[in-house]
């Protein structure tokens, strides 16, 4: 195997690990500390627990490449490499006992994702893409939707009330709902990413999402045939980024509701 393809093998064995131990916290949720970062968001000690189990598998394999996760400090490495990684997204649904949450890894080359893993153990799914090599479910190849109507589907909109003002996200559901297309919304944008590189969903608008919630999914959506809005490359990991994301057909209606809802 390349280099890169030992990555992603290596991606895919830590994230089932890693979503494992999410499920025992999962499990025993009377036992959880839950705290909030501000208004909507939450964190518990399982956050915390699964992403420095995960850092410490990557140190202990790739000591040479950076780490950049959501509830830890980043770490600086010397390949050029860099792992991101949030280690259970859809916290507000965990702690609450709601079955919509994963464990996100992706490995990113100056900038560029490379490889992309989503992990929703509470389904049994494990979602993953390599730059060239495809995307997959479970180990079967997905595929963006064929559709060329928003009518056709559901289009999830992201909405982050602690760093995002309310009215974009009004305008861009009405102007989805006014083309005939259905809102979709379960708190796990990297989730909502890896159904819609499956086909699953129409789409994916966010007016804002950091690394370590959507460059894996984004890497899934275009290896599975999709379009996305490109990413900077010298900013994304770090500081996040736009997102418009869906099938190839469908992908011109979803720049234009997020374009004007945005204003991109």
């Amino acid at each position: 195997m390349t280099d890169r393809s030992d990555r992603l093998a290596f991606a895919i064995d830590l994230a089932r690990r890693a979503a494992e131990l999410g499920l025992s916290h999962f499990r025993s949720l009377d036992t959880l500390t839950i705290e909030s970062k501000g208004h909507q968001d939450l964190v518990s000690n399982a956050d915390r627990d699964v992403e420095t189990f995960v850092r410490g598998e990557i140190a202990k394999a790739y000591p040479e490449d950076g780490i950049v996760g959501e509830e830890h400090a980043p770490v600086a490495g010397t390949s050029g490499r860099v792992w991101v990684i949030d280690p259970i997204d859809g916290t507000a649904n965990f702690v609450r006992g709601i079955p919509a949450w994963c464990v996100v890894l992706a490995c990113a080359k100056e900038g560029v994702t490379e490889i992309g893993v989503i992990c929703e153990p509470c389904s049994g799914e494990t979602f993953w893409a390599e730059r060239g090599k495809g995307a997959f479910v479970n180990g079967k190849p997905i595929r963006t939707t064929a559709a060329s109507s928003l009518s056709e589907g559901s289009v999830a909109i992201g909405f982050a009330a602690v760093r995002q003002e309310t009215a974009p996200a009004i305008q861009a559901i009405t102007d989805l709902l006014a083309q005939g297309g259905v809102f979709f919304r379960n708190a796990s944008g990297a989730l909502m990413l890896a159904y819609v590189a499956g086909g699953r969903l129409l789409g994916y608008i966010e007016q804002h999402m950091n690394s370590w919630d959507c460059i894996a999914g984004l890497l899934m959506i275009e290896e599975a045939g999709g379009r996305i809005m490109p990413t900077d490359p010298a900013t994304v990991v770090t500081e996040g980024t736009v997102v418009i994301a869906g099938g190839a057909n469908v992908y011109p209606h979803l720049e234009t509701i997020a374009r004007d809802a945005y204003g991109l």
